[in-house]
């Protein structure tokens, strides 16, 4: 597969598809003709005595230096040097793919000034499979992510390490000569260009939403097992209920727990006029209210992400009448809200699933089933450790949801002296996805060892097809087993999407 990267936005699916399947990159005609029309101006402005700020000038609060012709590119060599200055664990591939892609997207806008060589390398690493070693902390989120993308930029110049399509770690000049490429010297602007946008904190956005589209889905199944094994009533999750308050998100999920507890026996078992249970606890009644809340977020973020994929983000920016203008469209202030907004919808999110696990394991809440769904309680401690797990993870998820784009350091002498720590939301949206994904999992799990125990009564198809793929995974109840590698599989088949898919298989899609 190949994505064509004209002057328009990337989409999210080109943003997967070059993250994490490994697809190719091409610019565009029409994107190369805006790379070499603006590039014009670049060179008109650097050949002008008029200092020009990122074109004839320092950085930052050094922009007060006018550099004169001969040492313009020690300029950008010394710019790159100096910002890639990361630190830490190495940043995930599908991120900094993610990140590339973005920024020749930027690049590709014809805003930018850079020449078309420039813009042509990051397709040509991208399209290599070649990944430059990027740090953990080096970004505030403001004058763009400055040291992650200066790491890409110093690959480009043939310096540094990458990873190779196979992972192995290898010099950055060595790697280029061996796939055919060539380093790039930077000319006036272009370094500027390079490391001046939100793209690292923007891909992680793109890719958290990716994988919430499918955790939210998997929150209704999981909700659903949790009602059903615990004997909970479906009647509150009626439409007219739900649109009494008409929230989109809430009233989709509602509906798709609807439908995944269609026809089951163990749901019409209990729906008689001797049921004495008035209503169930608010982690299963209130489940649409909570996931529902959740999706809306995600829209409103998908929104945000969906504007900064269409916009150039770049200082100074050449317009499109050929002024070259500086601004402050760099500073992610917008993505880091919203990254922070996801970070405590998932919090809450995991915080009910946890509360419904632990429902089924307490014989004075789970109706009728044995102490922690153990096969011999006593000699059999069942699931009470997943719970554990569960709690764990949900505690940490609660200190994550703690805001990042409420900080701001003072940098660069105070001439930036308000910034948006969009990155660090970013980085910890991903742990929190991480750990949503860990708990459903957990909460799935579980659920499905409580409807085992319900037989001879059968649970719906639609979930009963979720609980079918997990058991080519994981044995149905019995006495205690080594439980990290089952809870291992089955959070692989929640990130991987096959639960989703198993119950999407009986109902078709899920809203």
């Amino acid at each position: 597969m190949t994505v064509i990267v004209g002057i328009g936005p990337v989409s999210f699916s080109d943003v997967v598809a070059v993250a994490r399947d490994g697809a190719a990159v091409e610019l565009a005609d029409d994107a190369v003709a805006a790379v070499e029309a603006s590039r014009i101006h670049i060179e008109e402005l650097a050949a002008n005595p008029t200092p020009v700020y990122g074109v004839s000038t320092g950085f930052g609060a050094l922009a007060t230096r006018h550099i004169p012709l001969d040492m313009r590119k020690q300029l950008q060599r010394s710019l790159i040097r100096s910002h890639a200055a990361g630190s830490g664990p190495e940043v995930e591939r599908e991120v900094i793919r993610a990140m590339m892609l973005l920024r020749l997207s930027t690049l590709a806008s014809g805003r930018t000034g850079v020449r078309r060589e420039t813009a042509q390398a990051y397709a040509d690493l991208l399209s290599a499979g070649l990944t430059p070693v990027v740090h953990e902390y080096g970004s505030l989120g403001c004058s763009g992510d400055l040291a992650p993308l200066a790491h890409v930029a110093l690959a480009v110049m043939g310096e540094g390490q990458v990873r190779d399509a196979h992972d192995r770690l290898i010099p950055t000049a060595e790697a280029l000569h061996t796939h055919g490429l060539a380093a790039v010297t930077f000319a006036e602007k272009e370094g500027l260009a390079l490391i001046n946008g939100t793209d690292g904190m923007l891909g992680q956005l793109v890719l958290a939403l990716t994988d919430l589209d499918n955790l939210l889905r998997l929150a209704d199944v999981a909700a659903a097992m949790s009602v059903e094994g615990q004997l909970g009533t479906d009647r509150v999750f009626a439409a007219d209920l739900q649109e009494l308050r008409p929230h989109p998100g809430q009233i989709a999920s509602a509906a798709n727990i609807r439908r995944l507890l269609a026809d089951s026996a163990i749901v019409a078992s209990h729906r008689t006029p001797d049921c004495t249970r008035v209503q169930d606890a608010y982690s299963l009644r209130c489940s649409p209210q909570v996931a529902g809340s959740a999706r809306d977020t995600a829209a409103h973020a998908r929104t945000v992400a969906e504007r900064e994929l269409a916009s150039v983000i770049d200082n100074p920016v050449v317009t499109l009448d050929g002024r070259v203008e500086s601004n402050g469209n760099f500073h992610g202030a917008p993505v880091a809200h919203v990254l922070d907004f996801l970070a405590v919808v998932v919090a809450d999110v995991a915080g009910i699933s946890e509360r419904r696990t632990d429902r089924f394991l307490d014989t004075a809440r789970n109706h009728g089933l044995p102490a922690f769904l153990a096969h011999d309680p006593g000699v059999d401690s069942g699931h009470m450790i997943a719970q554990y797990t569960q709690a764990g993870i949900v505690s940490e998820l609660k200190r994550l949801a703690a805001p990042a784009s409420v900080d701001s350091i003072p940098s660069s002498a105070m001439q930036e002296d308000h910034v948006s720590m969009g990155w660090s939301a970013a980085r910890k949206l991903r742990r929190a996805v991480d750990g949503l994904t860990r708990v459903l999992a957990i909460e799935v799990l579980t659920a499905a060892r409580g409807i085992d125990m319900r037989a001879p009564l059968t649970p719906s198809p639609a979930t009963g097809a979720v609980i079918g793929v997990l058991r080519e995974h994981v044995e149905g109840p019995g006495p205690d087993r080594y439980l990290a590698p089952e809870i291992a599989a089955v959070v692989e088949l929640a990130r991987s999407g096959a639960l989703v898919a198993a119950a999407e298989g009986v109902l078709g899609p899920l809203a």
